[in-house]
């Protein structure tokens, strides 16, 4: 019977540890976003409105936390030269975001190295696909 208590709490302690890696794991700041991220936007299929784009994001990052600009345009040519102001965090691999002056903007982004993949929406749901430029 003490064999089985033994067993049962070395399980325990086992599961506990891998339960708080997972913790640590999520709060690790692993990727640098910082620079200038461009690249092409897509509407998600089944969304309604929008059509192909570009985007440009130019970040800073201290810690977790980044700020930056997004600058939006149509066809093959970001539009204006300042940027709608955005704030966000990285966690692990991916950058979430959202716009600073208003709820309109946010997305979620996958980092693996020189590009990042994911959504966003600005009055459109949009996928994307950018590249780090020097």
């Amino acid at each position: 019977m003490r064999a089985i208590w033994a067993l049962i709490a070395t399980a325990l302690v086992v599961a506990s540890g891998c339960a708080q890696k997972d913790w640590i794991d999520r709060t690790l700041v692993t990727v640098d976003v910082t620079g200038m991220w461009e690249g092409i936007t897509r509407p998600i299929s089944g969304t309604a409105g929008g059509s192909a784009g570009t985007v440009m994001f130019v970040l800073q990052q201290q810690g977790a936390k980044v700020t930056g600009e997004m600058r939006v345009g149509a066809g093959e040519r970001v539009l204006g030269t300042s940027g709608v102001p955005i704030e966000g965090t990285v966690s692990g691999d991916t950058f979430t975001f959202h716009e600073k002056t208003g709820p309109t903007a946010h997305g979620e982004f996958q980092v693996n190295g020189e590009e990042m993949v994911g959504s966003m929406t600005r009055l459109t749901m949009q996928e994307a696909t950018l590249r780090r430029q020097q």
